[in-house]
Parts: C-alpha cells; structure tokens; sequence
C-alpha cells in the first residue's frame, strides 16, 4: 500500500467512526428538542459517513495498477468518487430545503436545551479537526478526493456553528430553526457545487496554464542548442497518473534514428523534470 493509500484509507476510516458518534449525539438532540436543523446537520453528519466509505471504495479501485482495459491505471476513480459524494450532498440540501420552508408555513417554534448545546459545540469541534487532517492529507498526497471529504467535514462544521448561534438567540424567534435550517441546506449545496464543479472539469479535461505550458518549453529547450519549436502540447490527466503529447520541429534532412534519438530525449527531460509520461511527434521545419 502506497503512502497516498495509506492517508486515504486512515481519512476515511477516522471519519467513518467520528461521523456515527456525531450522528447519534446530534439526532438525539434533534428528536429531544424538535429541531428540523439539529436533525438535519445529524443526517449532514450520516452523509459524512456514507462519503467516508465511498472515500475507502474510490480510494482503493484508484490504487489499482493499470491493466489491459484500464492501460492508464484507475486514478480517476477518485473523481468518479468525489461526484458521488458531491450528489449526496446535492439530494441532502434538497431535502433539508424543502423541509424547512414546510416548517416555517407551520409557523412552528422550537425551544432548545442543554443538550442541543452540548451535541453542537461537539460536532463544531469533532468536524473542524476531522476537516483539518482532511485537508492536511489532501495537500500532502494530491489527492482530489480527500480534499472533497474535508469540504464536506468544514461545511458540517460550519452548519453546527449557525446552529450554534441559532440555539443562542432561538427561543426569541419562532422562526429561527427553520431559517437555520434552511441555511443549512444552503451550505451543503455550495460544498456540493464546489465539488461537482471541481471533478466534471477535471474529467472533460482542462486547459494547461501557460505558465506551465512556457516552463515545459523552456525547460526542454534548453537541454538542445538547435530550435525543437516545442508546440500542440496536450497533458492528460488520470488521477494518478499524467501524460503528455507534443509536436517539435525538426530539420527535414535529419535521418531517422537522429530524429528519433531527439524525441526520446525530449520525452526523458519531460519526464525528469515534470513527472509526465510523454509522446513527441516530429514535424519537418518546412512546415513551419
């Protein structure tokens, strides 16, 4: 098991078990005050969970090596994964939205206790540090679908601290629990934006930067002193693994192994110096 498994794998099971205390505490008080908010950050939570798992899921079909139908490996399969996770989110804001428009025509008011303190500043705690190391492992390993776990971890954070203040100021205000929870909703469809936004244009494809594009052609560039007119650069991304195409021109005289002997060089300083799996296509400088 690769280092990035190993962070996937401990993210996930972390959450796994935080996510079902969490549940519990945060239900508990939903049921025992009548809170449509503290029962739906409690199912927010649950989702947690559901995500967490389909983090271990993705997170081990993508360390699969690549094999004769998957010739670039299974990286993408944590953007399969992260997508799931961002429609769970998606289905849940729904929900939750709908609900609290309902409660607010029933003009229902809800009076909080001890309890719906103690389970939100739990969760707000629980949540943010389960967010951190998230995000921590995330930025460590490159890894798309921890980073769309640790959205998900923040943004039930941050629905429990507008519980929080809700909580404080709700037996002033009938409405407060259902504007909270509408709130909520409202949250988790932006994290759930955020990461379907993120992962469809990761697998459509995306545009290199040109800063990357002119320091793949600098870079390469200067290892020959004749022109390679280093153009047509495409970089393909899957998950965990990279390739990259492009075209160079060369003199139309030159032989073919001398051709040959260029492009293979280009292709190990790509390599050496970016990470990418690279095929060069020559061109004649006539073309020019």
């Amino acid at each position: 098991m690769s280092g990035k498994d190993k962070y996937i794998a401990r993210e996930g099971w972390l959450s796994i078990f935080g996510n079902i205390f969490l549940f519990g505490l945060k239900y508990w008080a939903g049921v025992a005050t009548g809170s449509l908010a503290l029962i739906a950050d409690a199912w927010h939570t649950l989702s947690d969970m559901v995500s967490s798992v389909i983090v271990l899921i993705g997170g081990k079909i993508s360390s699969k090596p690549a094999d004769h139908d998957h010739p670039f490996g299974h990286g993408r399969a944590e953007h399969i994964a992260s997508m799931i996770i961002g429609v769970l989110l998606a289905i849940i804001a729904f929900d939750f939205a709908v609900g609290a428009v309902d409660k607010f025509r029933k003009g229902e008011k809800v009076v909080f206790g001890t309890f719906a303190w103690i389970a939100t500043i739990a969760s707000i705690v629980v949540k943010e540090g389960m967010a951190q190391y998230a995000f921590w492992a995330a930025n460590k390993t490159k890894s798309s679908i921890l980073k769309a776990d640790g959205w998900h971890h923040r943004t039930d954070a941050l629905s429990s601290i507008i519980i929080l203040i809700g909580i404080a100021v709700g037996n002033q205000f009938w409405w407060t629990d259902a504007v909270l929870s509408f709130i909520v909703a409202l949250m988790i469809g932006y994290a759930s934006y955020q990461i379907l936004a993120t992962e469809i244009q990761s697998l459509l494809g995306e545009s290199p930067s040109e800063e990357l594009l002119h320091s793949i052609t600098k870079s390469t560039q200067d290892e020959f002193r004749e022109p390679l007119h280093l153009h047509h650069i495409h970089i393909h991304n899957y998950g965990r693994h990279t390739e990259l195409s492009c075209h160079i021109k060369l003199p139309p005289e030159m032989s073919l192994d001398e051709a040959h002997d260029i492009c293979t060089k280009v292709e190990k300083v790509i390599l050496k110096n970016f990470g990418y799996v690279s095929t060069v296509h020559p061109e004649p400088t006539e073309r020019l």
